[in-house]
C-alpha cells in the first residue's frame, strides 16, 4: 500500500527533512522552474497540474517538489518507491486515487513514484491507462535520463521538468536558515560554526542540499561534544570530496564524450581534467585506455601516426605499474593526442567505402586483379593484362584499375594537410594525377 503523508513532522527526524521546504518560496535554487512565470510555478499556480517527472542529481529537491505539487493542489499524496514497489502497490495505489475521486467532495491524488526508472516496462504499462484518464497526477523521480529509462508510451504523458545542482549561494542561504530556525532547525544561531566552515560544507556538498544539511547537523554535534571548534574536526567529517558520478548511467557517458571532444578540440586542459575525473569517479583505466586509444585513430590518424604507438605504449604501462602510477602514462597520451595534428580522413573514408559495400551489391573482381592457379583460369583471362608494380617506374603501374569497373575512378580517402598526413596528401596527388594519365 502507498504511504500518505504524514501531517507531523517530528523533532526526531534528522535535519534535512525537518527543513524541507513547506511552500514554493522556502525552496532554494532551480529558479528556471520556479521563479515568477516559469513552468513549473505557472502551473502549480494555475491547478492545471499535470503528470510529470523530474530528472536531476540527489538533493536538489525532487521530493520536496512532489509534495509541493500535492498541497497547492489540495491533492492527497501518495508515495511509491520503485526499488521495492510492484504491479500490485501500483493497482492499490490506483484504487485508493479511485476512491479519493469519488468521496464527497471529490479529491485528486498525486502519485509519487521515487526512482522512477527502475521500474520495469510492465510496470510502467500498468500506469499508463492511469495517467492517461485522469485518475491521478503521476509525479516520477529519476536520476537518470528519462529517454533512456523510461517506454516511449509513459514518457509522451509526462513532462519533462530538469533540475539542476544547487550552486554554493543557495547552499549557504539554506545552511544559514537551518541554523538560525528554533522550530525546525538547529536553531544554534550564527555563532555555532565558524563561517568558513559553512564555506567548505556547501563546497564540499557538490550541489547536494541534503548531503549538505547532514554535514551542518553532524558538525554542530561533533564540536559540542569537542568544546571546541576545530578546523581538523570538520576535515575529518568531510573528508574526501565526492563528485557525482554514475559508472552506467548519464554522468559517466557525458564525461568521456567531454573527454573524446576535448581531445578532439586540441585542448589538453580540458582534456586532462575530464580524464582525471573519471578516474575520480571509479572507471577502469583500461576502459579510458581503449577509448584514448581509440581517439588515436578516429582523429588523429596519419596525421600523426605516432599517437596510436604512444597511446599503445601508455595502455603497457599501466598493465606493468598500475595505479596509481600508470595512470600518469595514460594522462601521457591524453595530453600528446590533444596537441597532436588532427585528422579524421581516414576514418570518414572508412565508413563512406562501408556505406559503399553495403549499397553496391556485389560487384566482379576486375579480370586482371584476380589470381590465376590454374590453367583454366588462365584460360578464362584471370591475371590477364595485371602489371607487377616493382617492375615499373617509380614501382606504380599508373592507370592501373583496382577498384571494380563500376567504382573505377572513385576517391574515397581525402587527406588534409595537416601534419604527416600533408606529406601524404603530396604523394597521393601525384600518384592519382599519374594514374590519370596528368
Amino acid at each position: 500500500m502507498a504511504d500518505v503523508l504524514p501531517d507531523a513532522t517530528p523533532v526526531s527526524q534528522p535535519l534535512a527533512e525537518r527543513m524541507r521546504p513547506r511552500t514554493l518560496d522556502e525552496v532554494v535554487g532551480q529558479e528556471h522552474l520556479l521563479a515568477g512565470g516559469a513552468p513549473l510555478r505557472v502551473a502549480l499556480e494555475s491547478g492545471r497540474i499535470p503528470s510529470m517527472v523530474f530528472w536531476g542529481p540527489p538533493g536538489v529537491g525532487k521530493t520536496t517538489l512532489a509534495r509541493l505539487i500535492a498541497q497547492y493542489a489540495d491533492a492527497q499524496f501518495l508515495t511509491l518507491s520503485a526499488v521495492m514497489a510492484g504491479v500490485k502497490d501500483i493497482r492499490e495505489a490506483t484504487a485508493e486515487a479511485r476512491m479519493a475521486l469519488q468521496a464527497n467532495p471529490p479529491r485528486r491524488t498525486v502519485l509519487f513514484v521515487d526512482e522512477i526508472h527502475r521500474f520495469n516496462k510492465s510496470q510502467q504499462d500498468a500506469l499508463l491507462p492511469y495517467v492517461e484518464d485522469g485518475t491521478l497526477v503521476l509525479v516520477g523521480a529519476t536520476t537518470e535520463n528519462p529517454s533512456f529509462e523510461l517506454n516511449g508510451a509513459l514518457l509522451s504523458r509526462l513532462r519533462v521538468f530538469v533540475l539542476r545542482p544547487l550552486d554554493e549561494a543557495a547552499i549557504l542561504g539554506l545552511l544559514r536558515r537551518a541554523l538560525a530556525d528554533a522550530g525546525r532547525g538547529l536553531g544554534a544561531g550564527p555563532d555555532a560554526v565558524p563561517g568558513h566552515w559553512l564555506d567548505r560544507i556547501a563546497e564540499s556538498a557538490d550541489g547536494d542540499a541534503r548531503r549538505a544539511l547532514i554535514l551542518l547537523e553532524t558538525a554542530v554535534e561533533l564540536s559540542r561534544a569537542a568544546g571546541e571548534k576545530n578546523d581538523q574536526l570538520l576535515e575529518k567529517l568531510i573528508g574526501r570530496g565526492l563528485r557525482r558520478f554514475d559508472k552506467q548511467g548519464e554522468n559517466f557517458y557525458d564525461q568521456i564524450s567531454a573527454l573524446h571532444k576535448s581531445v578532439r578540440g586540441s585542448d589538453p586542459d580540458g582534456a586532462l581534467y575530464w580524464f582525471a575525473r573519471m578516474l575520480d569517479g571509479g572507471v577502469d583505466p583500461v576502459y579510458i585506455a581503449r577509448r584514448v586509444l581509440r581517439m588515436s585513430i578516429e582523429d588523429i590518424g596519419l596525421a600523426d601516426p605516432r599517437a596510436q604507438r604512444i597511446c599503445l605504449d601508455a595502455w603497457d604501462s599501466w598493465e606493468r605499474l598500475g595505479s596509481p602510477e600508470g595512470e600518469l602514462a595514460l594522462a601521457v597520451a591524453v595530453v600528446y593526442l590533444a596537441i597532436a595534428a588532427k585528422s579524421n580522413a581516414v576514418y570518414k573514408a572508412y565508413g563512406e567505402v562501408r556505406g559503399v559495400v553495403e549499397s553496391s551489391g556485389t560487384l566482379e573482381v576486375p579480370m586482371h586483379l584476380r589470381n590465376a592457379p590454374t590453367r583454366l583460369m588462365k584460360n578464362l583471362g584471370y591475371g590477364e593484362g595485371y602489371r607487377y608494380s616493382h617492375d615499373e617506374q617509380d614501382a606504380h603501374s599508373a592507370g592501373q584499375q583496382y577498384l571494380p569497373d563500376a567504382l573505377a575512378g572513385t576517391e574515397f580517402y581525402r587527406p588534409t594537410t595537416r601534419g604527416l598526413e600533408g606529406k601524404i596528401a603530396e604523394k597521393l596527388a601525384q600518384l592519382r594525377a599519374a594514374n590519370r594519365g596528368g
